[in-house]
């Protein structure tokens, strides 16, 4: 089965989504399955992980509506206020929801780097492995300490990395996230999402731009703890859903047939429980 394990589903008028501005302008549009649905089919991708935009609980709900009549996504990672008095509630309220397979706090946003670790947040992310939920981690170079000290705390959490971390490799800037990323990976609870290479280089990417990056991610991770996706339609500021799976396929190619069938779906099966 090949799985997409990260794309997003947004509805303009919803009225949450505050990070779209000018500069995201060419995917400020209502997105659906029915628009992702052919170029699903083109790629021969059979299910998916919708992942939050938004952080709000509504744009969970509306995911998770989303996903109760559409086949294809298999999976919803959402958002809650881990900071709230009523996060166990609400994380229990939407865990009995059936595709609900974890949270993304949205750590890019907030000023402050050591905000996933304190007590109050902790406490909170305790509660995900009784509840078979998973922690997807939107960070940056920044944060890579973090997500160790995190696994650390609470290494029965199952943590992905979201869009490697999202490496400065437009500006061919590599350390500290190769050395951080090297000792993140020394966590066996942690994964690593194979998504967003191409929006972090930029229009002008390209296949030998990326390879470093990539090699990186496969000698830390291995093809084990890889997973691929999309982050469409988000790619498509820097490259189409094509585009972007041709080149992931092509930084791949060494893989061994069922390596790439992990990396490329397996993976994101295990990981997110989809049957």
């Amino acid at each position: 089965m090949r799985i997409d394990a990260h794309q997003h589903y947004w509805q303009i008028a919803r009225g949450d989504y505050f990070w779209m501005g000018p500069n995201v302008a060419p995917i400020v549009r209502d997105v659906f399955p029915a628009d992702l649905k052919p170029h699903l089919s083109a790629a021969g991708i059979e299910r998916t992980v919708v992942v939050q935009a938004a952080a709000t609980v509504a744009e969970t709900e509306f995911m998770l509506d989303l996903a109760e009549t559409e086949p294809s996504i298999a999976a919803v990672v959402g958002w809650v206020d881990l900071g709230a008095d009523d996060v166990e509630a609400t994380l229990r309220r939407l865990a009995t929801r059936p595709k609900f397979r974890g949270i993304r706090p949205m750590l890019q946003d907030i000023e402050d780097t050591f905000d996933i670790l304190k007590p109050k947040h902790l406490a909170a992310l305790r509660l995900l492995p009784e509840l078979n939920l998973r922690f997807d981690a939107l960070a940056q170079p920044r944060h890579l300490p973090v997500v160790a000290a995190l696994a650390d705390h609470i290494p029965e959490l199952a943590i992905v990395v979201d869009h490697a971390a999202k490496p400065f490799i437009a500006k061919g800037i590599v350390e500290p996230w190769a050395s951080d990323m090297a000792a993140l990976a020394k966590r066996p609870s942690v994964l690593c999402k194979f998504s967003g290479l191409v929006t972090e280089a930029g229009a002008n990417w390209s296949i030998a731009g990326l390879k470093p990056y990539a090699d990186h991610l496969l000698a830390c991770f291995g093809p084990e703890r890889l997973m691929f996706g999309s982050d469409w339609p988000v790619c498509e500021l820097a490259a189409t859903y094509e585009n972007w799976l041709a080149a992931a396929k092509e930084l791949l190619a060494g893989l061994s047939p069922a390596e790439q069938d992990a990396v490329f779906g397996g993976n994101a099966a295990r990981f997110y429980g989809i049957a």
